[in-house]
């Protein structure tokens, strides 16, 4: 009798696990925001990496926090305006638009000593702070910023930028990448290292840009790295990225379904661990 009341009470228990619900806010910029926008890219997208998520994980529940254009610094002037919560688990996800904007990277240095938002480690330190109190026991996991090609806004393409390719500001996007690896390691949380081991680089981010050939004047299907010498006019040209030039991103910068699905692979090893 005792041992069928304990593999019952062990049954109740494991149930009880299974079905208790993880509350998750995920804070990035337009990345995170394109999750439950799908209808801003076009509808080139179907589902974000919460989404995905959720459906392989179905006791969590997300908060999406993304911001469009929104960088770590703003994110930090405005932490207490954005009515975060107590949560299980957050995720940060920035880092592409200060490296676009020229926010400076700094020091490590910013970071230990909580120098303020004005550089990107500072930033990171208000707001890792942040939600250390609201909730001590989160789990918080860093997301690096992809590799980003030629982004054309599909809405607005004299809102354009060229790829990591180059500097910008005379800093990297690497660079950036490398100072959240770095935040990770002093505070022993987890990175998911989306820069580096993801597999999405400027060879796959678009199977081609559709350009005018400077020697012709007609459109061609440019490959990487050959579009990068030729010019591209927001004022007289096509959009260069048709729905047949989608691969890991339908813009250059923001991932498309496919993308989704590396970028929720990579961050599903992470919060199995919960």
């Amino acid at each position: 009798m005792k041992k069928y009341l304990l593999l019952f009470v062990v049954a109740i228990c494991f149930l009880s696990f299974q079905n208790k619900q993880i509350s998750w806010i995920a804070i990035g910029d337009s990345i995170t925001y394109l999750n439950d926008h799908q209808n801003e890219t076009r509808n080139r997208i179907t589902k974000g990496y919460m989404t995905l998520i959720a459906e392989k994980l179905p006791q969590i529940k997300y908060i999406n926090k993304g911001y469009n254009g929104w960088t770590s610094v703003r994110i930090a002037e405005n932490i207490e305006k954005l009515e975060l919560t107590s949560a299980d688990v957050y995720t940060v996800f920035l880092g592409t638009n200060d490296w676009w904007q020229g926010k400076p990277i700094g020091q490590v240095s910013d970071y230990q000593r909580n120098n303020g938002f004005g550089t990107i480690y500072g930033a990171f330190r208000i707001i890792i702070d942040k939600l250390k109190n609201l909730n001590p026991n989160a789990k918080i996991i860093l997301m690096t910023p992809l590799q980003r090609s030629d982004f054309v806004y599909i809405a607005n393409m004299k809102n354009n930028a060229h790829g990591s390719y180059k500097p910008k500001n005379n800093q990297q996007l690497s660079q950036v990448a490398d100072a959240i690896i770095e935040i990770g390691k002093f505070e022993k949380i987890s990175v998911v290292n989306l820069y580096y081991k993801s597999g999405i680089t400027l060879k796959n981010m678009v199977k081609f840009k559709r350009l005018k050939d400077p020697k012709t004047g007609e459109y061609r299907n440019f490959k990487y790295p050959d579009y990068l010498e030729v010019p591209f006019n927001p004022e007289t040209d096509e959009y260069p990225y048709p729905v047949e030039a989608i691969d890991m991103t339908y813009d250059g910068l923001h991932p498309s379904d496919k993308g989704y699905r590396v970028i929720a692979k990579m961050l599903l090893k992470e919060m199995k661990r919960l």
